[in-house]
Order: structure tokens, then sequence, then C-alpha cells
């Protein structure tokens, strides 16, 4: 499948020994070598692991190598996709730079750390591969609206992660908000869940591991140098300097879901309001509780809070709301009377993943592509720095400035570390 080194099914069926397997020929409903898209993921921490294994579920997909900058799983991620072809073929690295130059893989999933994933999706495309990243996609919306420039400009198919997507109940949902079922659309609530986040400790200097096992200023990327520390490591999602917090780990996903709804997906709320709550002291300054609440030009308000994680519009005839683990609840009954109600369960990621593969195949447009992926998480990087700094915050949706305000605006990008730039 390479758009390199694609050959036909007549060359490689000259090339062939006398006697092959029927897989190879694409026989008893297996797909040829020649049609398969061939992938690597890099990043292979749970989330990485658990896409993966729905990506060797595809009959079309052949896996071929991993990496990590952890050697245990690099190497579990080896294993996972040995066990699955039943074979030891897949090559296993610590740099990624050993996957990007290959012009045997097609595309890659990205599923690292947070401050990675717009500079591995601008590196792979560099390198002529189609990316699956997952989200957040950027840790600032300078760096998203650099990705979206990349993308376009190399023709990149490029899928963020935000698997909601393609589910079709979050669809069911959308279509019965647009239908008027529930009147006027008047607020959205996107509850985040607030689980994990209270976390806390002191990120004491350790001695830093042998980078053959655990390479540890690879791991950083981007992010400013800090000596290491296990916990800097295990609880990077609750700092500034390696995340963009909760509402950029779990917004994307909503905010899109809002958006759509709402018919706003290639803009956004024009002003911010937030406030929150933080540990005094130690490694965690990631706000573990807060409320923030983003009004839209036509006056239809975004309300955002660390409840249950589900998404409720509230209309002026009635309400919907999909809960996480794919309730979907409704008042009055009229909602959804008459109506088949699917299961919104998040787990469902078969469908954004097929939309992904065929649009490689097609070089279509993806259901979760740059643009689209940008204004979600533009949303969740507006209500931090409208967190951060504890007042209200004006927005301009088109321009992507914030009105006579320097120091917000200062906060749209952040240094990156070198060589790790975009």
């Amino acid at each position: 499948m390479n758009r390199q080194l694609a050959i036909t099914r007549r060359e490689l069926l000259a090339a062939a020994p006398a006697v092959v397997p029927a897989s190879a020929l694409g026989l008893g409903g297996a797909v040829p070598p020649s049609d398969r898209i061939t992938m690597a993921a890099i990043g292979l921490g749970s989330r990485g692991r658990y896409v993966l294994g729905h990506f060797l579920e595809q009959k079309d997909v052949r896996v071929v190598a991993v990496a990590d900058c952890f050697a245990e799983r690099r190497a579990a991620g080896k294993q996972d996709v040995d066990r699955h072809y039943g074979s030891s073929d897949c090559a296993q690295y610590r740099l990624h730079e050993r996957i990007l130059e290959r012009r045997d893989i097609d595309a890659v999933l990205i599923a690292t750390g947070d401050r990675w994933h717009a500079v591995l999706s601008v590196l792979a495309a560099r390198a002529g591969k189609d990316v699956y990243s997952e989200k957040p996609f950027n840790l600032t919306i300078a760096e998203g609206r650099s990705l979206v420039r990349e993308m376009k400009q190399r023709g990149t198919v490029w899928q963020c992660g935000t698997q909601r997507r393609s589910n079709p109940a979050y669809k069911f949902v959308v279509d019965v908000v647009r239908s008027g079922r529930i009147g006027k659309l008047r607020a959205i609530t996107a509850s985040l869940g607030s689980e994990g986040w209270r976390t806390n400790g002191v990120a004491t200097p350790e001695p830093q591991p042998d980078p053959e096992v655990f390479d540890y200023d690879r791991w950083l990327g981007q992010s400013p140098w800090a000596p290491y520390s296990r916990l800097r490591v295990a609880l990077w999602r609750l700092n500034w300097v390696t995340s963009a917090g909760i509402i950029a780990d779990m917004g994307p996903h909503y905010f899109d879901f809002a958006q759509w709804a709402h018919g706003t997906e290639m803009s956004g709320p024009v002003e911010y309001e937030s406030n929150g709550i933080s540990h005094e002291g130690g490694f965690n300054n990631i706000p573990w509780f807060f409320h923030v609440r983003a009004r839209y030009a036509d006056g239809v308000l975004l309300l955002v809070d660390t409840g249950p994680k589900g998404v409720r519009f509230d209309g002026d005839k009635g309400w919907i709301q999909l809960m996480d683990e794919g309730a979907i609840l409704a008042d009055p009954k009229p909602v959804l009377a008459g109506l088949d109600v699917p299961n919104g369960d998040w787990k469902i990621m078969t469908p954004h993943i097929r939309n992904f593969l065929e649009c490689v195949r097609s070089r279509r447009q993806t259901a979760s592509y740059p643009e689209l992926a940008h204004r979600a998480h533009t949303i969740a990087h507006c209500a931090n720095i409208s967190l951060r700094l504890r007042r209200r915050l004006r927005w301009a949706p088109e321009e992507e400035r914030f009105a006579g305000d320097d120091e917000a605006n200062g906060m749209l990008a952040r240094p990156m570390r070198a060589p790790w730039q975009i």
C-alpha cells in the first residue's frame, strides 16, 4: 500500500515462489500484502496499546514496528503485535526517527504524552506518513494552528483520536438537538469528571535512568528541562509544564460534540469566565475543581465542570443528556418519543479507525480533521487561560486572539525546547 514502494499484484505474483500461503494471495478472505496499509505505533502506554489493539483487528492493516521511550513498553507493544500475527517480525525502537525513516510505512499511530502529539504529527507528515493522533493533539493554540497549516500544505491524512465523532449515538443526540425536539438551544453542559486529579506530591530529584531503559530526555520532548523524578513521570498530567490539564484532556471530546450540535464547528465561544481550586503546594498545579462559563455570539452558554462525565443540552422545551458510559437521558418524554435510542459507550472505536483507514486510501478528509479538532481544542485552551488568569476574557474565533489583553495573548504559544519545534 505504501505510496512510494507500492507494487502491482501481478508483480507480486511474478516474484513469488511456486507455493505461497493463501493469505499472501488474498484468498480465504485475507487482504493481500499489496493492498494492506502498513503502520507503526509511537507511544505504548495503556492508551497506546489499547488503540493499537483496535488497529491490529483491521484485516487491511499490517503493523510492522513500535517505538517508545520505555524499554518495557516497547517490548510489550512488540509482544502484542507478534502474538496477533503469530510471528516475531515486529521491530521495536527507542527512537521515533527509526520509524519515520522507513519508506515501507504508510501511517503512524501517535499515542505518546500530550507534549509530543503535534510535534510527532508534523515530523511524520514531513516524512510522508499519514497520522492517527491521540488527543489532546496540542499544548497551545499556536501549536494547533501550526499543525493545521502543515497537514494542509503536505496533503497528509490526519485523524484526531476523538472517537466519539464517529460514534452513532453522538450523531443521534446531535440530530435530536438540531431537529428542535428540545426547542431552542440555550445551554450546553460538559462535565469532565475529576477522578485522579486531586493526587499530589513532591517531585524530588533522582539519578537519571539509563536511556536504553527509559529515555527521560526524549520523554520530556518540547517541555523545559527538569530534573528526573519518578513522581514527575508518573503524574505528568498534573503539571502545566508537561500537560494542559483535565480540560484539555477530556474537553476536546465534548467540545467537539457541543459545537457539532450547535452548528459552530468552525467557530467557538466569544467570552470565557472561569474559577477553580488548585493545590497550594507540591507538584500538582492543575485545578482539580473548576467551573467555566463560555458564551457564544448567539447567547448559547457552554458550561464546563467536574461532574460525572457526560454532556447535556438544554433547550426551552426540554433537555437531552449523553452520559459517558452510554446512557441517553431526556425530559420530557416526547423528546425521544418514537426514536430508536442507541448505546453511546465511549469505548466504541472501530468506526473512527475505519474512517481513518478509508481516508488513507481515498485521500479524503477524515471525520476529525485538523481544523475541526483544532477548534474544539481551542475552547479547552481558552478556558485554561481564563482559569489561570482568573478573569473574564473576550475571544475572537476568526482572528484567534483575545480582545485587548496582551497577557492572555502571550499565552497562545509557549517556548518549545530544541530541537523539538514546529
